[in-house]
């Protein structure tokens, strides 16, 4: 092989051997194979819009099911909380086991668990069994977990002036996921005798698939150097500025996203009053708000700087509160949310594009694993928070909450660039 030529997995079908030790192939191998990177693209896309599908149908019922299992309403979100903490909890074993095994391997067994955590919660919601539902939701964010690796995959298997757009396609599969999450939930609600135990049993199909199409992605396999290599220590990569900058936009942009996603079908459900069809359809546009600027938002990116991008997204965090505060009309919260995810998606691609300057290749695995980690922590406390301000202290203070976050992402953004423009003017 020659030094220039990185190796590359096996074609599907694989053998379990084969996964746990792949052949290397040449790039030259690949393309004499057709190894398309728009196919692998177009696959990890399908995976994205899989598990969107289950995590928007999760969010839409895990608080209502919650709300109507939990020992008292305070504890409604804890459902939505366990479902982060697995995410969280498996962040660091899952990269040690991409880091050793490759992508293929973590993101097959990641799916498995999403498949088993989707019956065990829908056991929970029909025997009416609050804290075997909590298992479930927890169970089901070690797919989550992995899924959330799918925007770094997409750089691994794109050429290198593709990597903002291959973020930003990727996550654009969120969009399908969007719209049929919130129409699956409305069908299946009350598909069995107990409500919300019908709508987790048919997420089990969504994984399955998800399971199938991941098999006919080509991974780059990993190298000696990634496998072997350890690269410089966690705490001097997080040190970085650009690290903190982009980690802290992440975590920001997904932590008040979430508080606020979270407490919206009990805000208006059970608080205003509307019927469980209108927060579908909120949260069908938010979703949609979430990942339509995908198609896009790389080319803003490379036109406009990811920081511009970035700084962008905090603002209309800023209109997103300021629609919720006017108001609790549907349209309030209509509008709010989807302003909400699209502020979301600038923030998020944008530091997912930042991270990628912070690490070197055999560091890869630890950084997006500590950043992914840092982003479900905050959403672990952002969902339990969300649940206990919502039905202790209503909508209108969650919003004013999340105020702070947004003023120091903000700040932070504005800080780096200054820094950047420094050496320039220099």
């Amino acid at each position: 092989m020659k030094a220039n030529e990185a190796p590359l997995q096996d074609s599907f079908p694989p053998r379990l051997s084969s996964q746990f030790h792949p052949k290397e192939l040449t790039v030259t191998d690949a393309v004499q194979q057709a190894d398309d990177p728009k196919r692998n693209i177009f696959l990890l896309v399908a995976c994205q819009a899989l598990l969107f599908t289950n995590n928007v149908s999760m969010i839409a019922i895990n608080g209502l099911a919650g709300l109507a299992l939990a020992p008292n309403a305070a504890m409604a979100t804890v459902p939505v909380t366990s479902y982060v903490i697995g995410s969280a909890l498996a962040s660091a074993p899952i990269a040690k086991m991409m880091r050793r095994y490759g992508r293929r391997v973590g993101f097959s067994v990641g799916t498995l668990f999403g498949m088993l955590g989707v019956l065990v919660a829908a056991l929970g919601a029909y025997h009416k069994m609050f804290y075997l539902l909590c298992l479930g939701t927890m169970l089901v964010g070690v797919y989550n977990a992995c899924g959330q690796l799918y925007r770094f995959a997409a750089t691994e298997v794109s050429p290198p002036q593709w990597k903002e757009r291959a973020i930003s396609w990727v996550l654009a599969g969120g969009v399908i996921g969007g719209v049929i999450g919130p129409n699956l939930t409305k069908y299946s609600i009350d598909a069995l005798s107990v409500s919300f135990a019908g709508t987790y049993a048919s997420l089990v199909v969504f994984a399955v698939l998800s399971l199938i199409v991941i098999q006919f992605v080509r991974f780059p396999a990993p190298t000696v150097s990634e496998q072997k290599g350890s690269g410089r220590p966690l705490r001097e990569i997080m040190a970085q500025p650009v690290f903190i900058v982009a980690a802290l936009g992440a975590v920001v942009g997904y932590g008040v996203m979430n508080l606020l996603m979270t407490a919206t079908p009990i805000a208006m459900v059970k608080i205003c009053q509307h019927p469980f069809s209108a927060a579908a359809l909120v949260l069908e546009w938010h979703v949609i708000g979430m990942f339509a600027p995908s198609f896009f938002t790389g080319h803003l990116i490379r036109r406009f700087g990811v920081l511009t991008i970035m700084f962008v997204g905090s603002v209309l965090m800023f209109v997103c509160v300021g629609v919720a505060l006017a108001g609790v009309d549907i349209m309030n919260f209509l509008i709010a949310l989807f302003t909400l995810g699209v502020g979301w998606n600038f923030l998020f691609i944008g530091g997912t594009t930042l991270l990628t300057e912070t690490y070197r290749p055999e560091e890869k695995n630890k950084a997006q694993g500590a950043n992914d980690f840092l982003i479900f922590m905050t959403m672990a406390l952002s969902s339990f928070s969300s649940g206990a301000l919502v039905t202790t202290r209503g909508w209108e203070l969650l919003n004013y909450g999340s105020l702070p976050f947004l003023v120091l992402v903000a700040c932070a953004i504005l800080w780096l660039a200054a820094r950047r423009r420094r050496p320039a003017a220099a």
